[in-house]
């Protein structure tokens, strides 16, 4: 790979190439793949990125496709796609970074879940579509929900880890308990956690997503940059 290609997939700051340096850092004991295309196990989550934009590590990311299923792809720049892949979504995405105050007065009813919750989690984020997510999802980080009547209501957790920053992702809410608060409440609880580690909390939003835009805003996110999503198969 030339230098300039492998610069331009991974970028000047660790966020624009945020699956590779999460796969080649924090998480790597999750990786699949080599030096070329890497990706999560489908059970984990979709994701996965390039090296650079050359045949060889299409070709790689092709065989990681064959032996797992589609990949999602998050660059700072638009992927083109060879032939040989089908592109299944491509969508402009928005990365917030935190530059908030903690709240020292917070706390919200939460519980901790943990995989005896998974079947809940999978039908919760079935339900509300908050993105990706998988029966071994909850292994990427911390995750916690509300519980109301029994029935889990709400969730929010840790996704992509790299160094010094922390995802924060499937934020969702059972629709008979919207307006009440619980997405901002759990994500004040990862923000708090996040920050006592010393790292930065960050996320991504589809960009036509103007109430979640909205919520993020008033927990002391601010966009970062925009992003594109490429789903191959």
């Amino acid at each position: 790979m030339s230098e300039a290609a492998s610069n331009e997939m991974r970028g000047a700051h660790p966020l624009d190439a945020v699956v590779w340096n999460a796969l080649t850092s924090t998480q790597r004991g999750l990786a699949l793949g080599d030096e070329r295309a890497r990706r999560f196990p489908a059970a984990i989550a979709p994701f996965a990125a390039l090296a650079d934009t050359g045949p060889a590590s299409f070709e790689a990311l092709r065989a990681l496709i064959e032996a797992q299923g589609p990949v999602a792809l998050v660059t700072a720049s638009e992927v083109p796609s060879p032939l040989e892949f089908s592109v299944l979504r491509r969508e402009r995405l928005i990365q917030m970074i935190w530059q908030g105050q903690l709240d020292a007065t917070h706390a919200w009813d939460h519980v901790r879940l943990t995989e005896v919750d998974v079947p809940e989690m999978l039908a919760l984020t079935a339900a509300t579509q908050p993105g990706p997510f998988g029966p071994r999802t909850f292994e990427l980080g911390d995750y916690l929900g509300v519980r109301k009547d029994g029935k889990l209501a709400a969730m929010a957790g840790e996704r992509m880890r790299l160094g010094g920053y922390t995802e924060i992702s499937a934020v969702c809410v059972d629709a008979e308990f919207r307006g009440q608060g619980h997405a901002g409440g759990l994500m004040k609880l990862l923000i708090a956690s996040i920050c006592a580690r010393g790292e930065t909390p960050f996320l991504h939003v589809i960009a036509s997503n103007h109430s979640a835009l909205s919520l993020y805003r008033t927990l002391g996110f601010a966009e970062r940059r925009a992003m594109y999503l490429t789903v191959l198969g």
